[in-house]
């Protein structure tokens, strides 16, 4: 599903359930990092990065621990960037070469709106106002949810360039539903203008990110990536 989001140089690998034949052994150093979770989160972070490191395997990057840095950000080998994200049935990790892309971020959530109250906290009126539009024309999709996506997909990207935080008031996210065939998943464009100062990427101030979106299969997914200069 995400992989439809993203250029051909990203590598892409998603697991659907939560059969555990799926979750692939921890290195010793990762063990230690969930050693006192609970047994979901332990779950999901062996699931997730046996996806990370079959991309790896595909880039021809030897398998090795995918340790949370700063903010929990994952640290990648060297000259690999990527994101990976999950919830419940679902885990995915898309993985580039750092030659090929400045950054990338994915995110994937559940069916169903938001919380009551979480959208006001995390939407700019302007945001607010859009996704009214967008769910008169196509209430199927959860808008909100969608958004909620997008802004983790952005941040995403966004901290490996920086090392900063982002807020979710930080970033104009402006989504675009795409024109679909009957019974065809909804999907589309999002672009997020950068409140604050961007990133430098070689000798170019970012002011906005760009991405994609797609709801399909019960999941909301969004993707974007930074290109270099």
């Amino acid at each position: 599903m995400i992989e439809e989001l993203l250029p051909d140089s990203v590598v892409v690998v998603e697991s659907y359930g939560d059969d555990e034949a799926d979750q692939g052994p921890l290195f010793p150093e990762e063990q230690a990092v969930v050693a006192r979770a609970v047994v979901k989160r332990r779950r999901e972070f062996a699931a997730v990065r046996t996806c990370a490191r079959r991309a790896m395997e595909k880039l021809g990057v030897p398998p090795q621990p995918i340790l949370p840095g700063e903010r929990g950000a994952p640290g990648w080998p060297d000259g690999l960037i990527g994101s990976m994200t999950h919830c419940d049935g679902y885990r995915a990790a898309a993985l580039a070469r750092a030659t090929d892309l400045a950054s990338l971020g994915v995110d994937a959530e559940p069916p169903g709106p938001l919380p009551k109250g979480v959208l006001l906290s995390i939407a700019l009126p302007a945001e607010q106002r859009r996704l009214a539009g967008l769910a008169a024309r196509q209430p199927d999709v959860h808008w909100d949810r969608l958004l909620f996506s997008a802004k983790e997909s952005v941040y995403k990207a966004w901290f490996p360039l920086t090392g900063k935080w982002l807020g979710f008031e930080e970033a104009d996210i402006e989504i675009y539903a795409d024109r679909t065939d009957p019974g065809a998943a909804p999907h589309g464009r999002l672009r997020a203008e950068l409140l604050v100062e961007g990133p430098l990427v070689g000798n170019r101030r970012v002011t906005h990110f760009e991405g994609r979106w797609i709801a399909r299969q019960g999941l909301v997914a969004t993707a974007v990536t930074i290109p270099h200069p």
